[in-house]
C-alpha cells in the first residue's frame, strides 16, 4: 500500500510498514476498527468515533495505548501526511502480539494503525439482496463491536455482488433485519423513520444515533417486508447515505432518492 500510516505513534512509508506476524489481530481477529469520513479537510464525528472505540476496548479488555486527544491529532496529522481533502480513514487497534493459543498476554501491548485514502464511495441509488449465506447472531456480544471478525459480512457482501446488488442485509437468528453488511438501514414507513433495534443485532452507528437524536427515527423490529411496504428504504454509514430503491429484485417507494434520504445525508455530511 502506498502513503504514510501512523503506527503505534509514528509515521512510516506503505512499503516500509510492518507488523508482527503473530498479531492477535491477524492472527485471531482481535481488535477493532473505526473508519471515518474527511469532508472539505475535516474529520468528521471524531468524538463519537473515538466514543465508540474506547466502549468497545473497554468490553475486549484491551487497553487503549493513546487518549482520545492524542488519537485525534494523529488523525488529523495522517490526514495532512497523506493531502487528503476528501477520503476514508481507517483507525485500527489490535490486541498486539502474543503466544499460540486463545488466552491473551496478561500484559498486552496493544498495535494501532491509521490508515488515509482519498476518495469517498458514490452515494449513488443501490439495490440490496438479503443476504443467505450469514446471519448475525444477535445475543453476541460481537453484534453490538466494530470488531476485526468481519466475516459474515465479508460473505454476505460477496454474495450480494455475485447477485448484481451493492449491499446485502443480514438477518438475525430470528429473521429480523439486523444490518447491512457494511451500512444501517431506515426505512420510512407510515408517519415513522424506522431503523433496527440494538437487540435485534444493530451495531451502534455514528450517524444512526445522530438519526434518532436529530431527526426522530425510531428504533424498531423490522423483517424484509417491512421494507418492501416502504415508501422510502435509506441504507447509511459514516461515509456515505444512498437510497434503497430495490430489495431482491423488487422496487421500494418510487424506485428514487427520497427526502428522507436527503435528509439523513444533510446528518451524516455534518460534524458534531
Amino acid at each position: 500500500m502506498s502513503g504514510k500510516f501512523w503506527l503505534n505513534g509514528r509515521f512510516v512509508e506503505g512499503a516500509q510498514a510492518r507488523l508482527d506476524v503473530a498479531d492477535r489481530g491477524f492472527t485471531l481477529g482481535d481488535g477493532l476498527f473505526e473508519t471515518l469520513a474527511v469532508r472539505n479537510g475535516k474529520t468528521l464525528r471524531v468524538k463519537a468515533h473515538l466514543a465508540r472505540l474506547g466502549a468497545g476496548a473497554r468490553a475486549l479488555c484491551i487497553p487503549v495505548p493513546y487518549d482520545d486527544a492524542a488519537l485525534g491529532r494523529a488523525l488529523s496529522d495522517t490526514t495532512r501526511m497523506n493531502g487528503v481533502r476528501d477520503g476514508v480513514l481507517r483507525l485500527t487497534l489490535s490486541r498486539g502480539s502474543g503466544a499460540r493459543g486463545l488466552a491473551p498476554p496478561e500484559k498486552p501491548s496493544p498495535t494501532v494503525v491509521i490508515a488515509a485514502e482519498a476518495g469517498l464511495p458514490p452515494e449513488t441509488p443501490a439495490r440490496a439482496i438479503v443476504a443467505r449465506t450469514a446471519r448475525r447472531d444477535e445475543g453476541s456480544a460481537l453484534s453490538r463491536l466494530k470488531s476485526l471478525s468481519y466475516l459474515e459480512e465479508v460473505l454476505a457482501r460477496m454474495e450480494a455482488r455475485d447477485a448484481g446488488a451493492d449491499e446485502a442485509l443480514l438477518l438475525n437468528t430470528q429473521g429480523r433485519i439486523a444490518d447491512g453488511a457494511a451500512s444501517t438501514l431506515f426505512v420510512h414507513l407510515g408517519d415513522w423513520l424506522l431503523t433496527p433495534t440494538i437487540e435485534d443485532g444493530a451495531l451502534p452507528g455514528i450517524v444512526r444515533a445522530a438519526a434518532i437524536r436529530e431527526l426522530g427515527a425510531v428504533p424498531r423490529a423490522l423483517a424484509p417486508e417491512d421494507v418492501h411496504r416502504a415508501d422510502e428504504a435509506v441504507l447509511v454509514n459514516s461515509l456515505g447515505v444512498r437510497a434503497l430503491v430495490a430489495l431482491d429484485g423488487r422496487p421500494i417507494g418510487s424506485g428514487k432518492e427520497g427526502i428522507w434520504c436527503a435528509k439523513l445525508r444533510e446528518i451524516a455530511h455534518a460534524d458534531e
